[in-house]
């Protein structure tokens, strides 16, 4: 306690103030303080008490206060680290389009930069959404033909009566509506790379003259008679299996011969997850950029939304789901993805069927990765490597599925 004069004459009026430090272990942190001229002040023993632990109670939660800020400041220090990181990594890949850092985009590269120097024909194949065009472009710009045109057409976008008239071109009054003569895209592609995406939507009509431009490099405008040469490499794509089609005759078993020179898989998006946080960034910073909004990172718990969702539509599908929760606003968050488990948990009579197929697929790819490895999960040759997958992640699903692990000797 303090005595202080605050009239100027002694012991004629004064007034009391209680000072009371607050502490954090053994340092001082600020002090209680007391003070009333309107209203004494009881410097009794119980009351000294009584404030000494008020004291005590508020040094301890403001040093909390304190340390939850230093760690909130840490934790987001952290975010901003990490979301660094994964740009520098974005930005050394190997091919400008095609981001990944797991062995299945590895493998992709690998096949990319074997064939991209030669002129061999390329089929591309994968599901919808998982960036077949990317690896044609990039095929295209590692080839010695990168200067020269890259032209894409998308077969199922024709309908059958214009396609030829769009691949091989049209002379002047060769039907209704040719007003004047046409060059088609494989005149366009000339010293470049012609993409025809669906390939396996052609009618046909338009295969038995696809066939006859890769064996001869000659073709003929529709309704005209001069021979016409075209230096071209063709690549091609589709999301269904040519084989198949063959087999059911809706696809020449020759011209299927002939596209499948130098065939590619790509890869689905469940089936490269350690791909996710490198996509998410890369879509993150491009869509903050078009919409001019500050770019603060994904969250973890959000990150692990999109780590776990099965993603049917693959990388477009990623990237519709980025690009709509940067304009949903400030802080990212994917309310559209539920939890896997609840998904799981509720399986309706339609998608039975369907997800027991789904899981015996994937016990089986695990199961074959586990056999390549000799049983060994993590580390370099390791069954998680060989996935694309982190090491709890795959451990998880091996519990979900039943997977034992059996080790064999080296």
């Amino acid at each position: 306690m303090i005595q202080h004069d605050i009239s100027g004459h002694k012991n004629t009026d004064f007034r009391r103030s209680i000072i009371t430090p607050l502490r954090s272990g053994k340092k001082v942190i600020g002090v209680l303080y007391q003070d009333s001229k309107f209203f004494p002040l009881d410097p009794s023993s119980d009351n000294m008490k009584l404030l000494s632990a008020l004291a005590c109670q508020i040094g301890v939660s403001i040093d909390r206060a304190q340390a939850y800020d230093k760690i909130a400041q840490l934790n987001k220090r952290l975010i901003e680290e990490k979301l660094y990181y994964i740009e520098e990594k974005e930005e050394f890949r190997p091919f400008a389009d095609i981001i990944g850092e797991s062995s299945a985009v590895h493998d992709l590269h690998k096949l990319i930069k074997k064939v991209a120097p030669t002129n061999s024909t390329v089929l591309v194949h994968g599901e919808t959404g998982v960036g077949k065009e990317l690896v044609a472009r990039a095929i295209h710009r590692e080839s010695a033909r990168s200067e020269g045109p890259f032209i894409r057409v998308n077969c199922a976008a024709l309908s059958d009566s214009l396609i030829d008239s769009e691949l091989f071109g049209h002379e002047k009054g060769a039907f209704t509506g040719a007003i004047k003569t046409k060059a088609g895209r494989f005149e366009l592609a000339n010293q470049g790379t012609i993409f025809l995406d669906e390939i396996c939507e052609l009618p046909l009509a338009t295969q038995s003259r696809l066939l006859r431009i890769l064996q001869e490099k000659e073709y003929q405008r529709v309704g005209g008679t001069k021979i016409l040469r075209s230096d071209f490499r063709l690549i091609t794509a589709t999301n269904k299996d040519l084989h198949e089609a063959v087999i059911k005759n809706n696809f020449r078993e020759d011209l299927f011969y002939r596209l499948n020179v130098f065939p590619i898989h790509v890869p689905p998006l469940r089936e490269r997850r350690a791909d996710i946080p490198l996509l998410a960034a890369h879509f993150l910073k491009l869509y903050c950029s078009q919409n001019k909004k500050q770019c603060a990172g994904i969250p973890e718990s959000e990150m692990l939304k999109l780590k776990n969702h099965s993603w049917p539509g693959n990388i477009r599908e990623l990237s519709n789901v980025i690009e709509r929760a940067v304009i949903s606003g400030h802080p990212i968050s994917f309310p559209g993805l539920e939890d896997p488990k609840i998904v799981e948990s509720r399986p309706t009579s339609k998608n039975r069927d369907l997800d027991t197929i789904i899981k015996n697929v994937e016990r089986e790819n695990i199961l074959r990765a586990l056999d390549k490895s000799k049983g060994k999960v993590s580390g370099k040759n390791g069954a998680a490597s060989l996935l694309g997958m982190s090491r709890s992640a795959l451990l998880h699903r091996m519990r979900k599925l039943g997977v034992e692990i059996e080790r064999r000797p080296k």
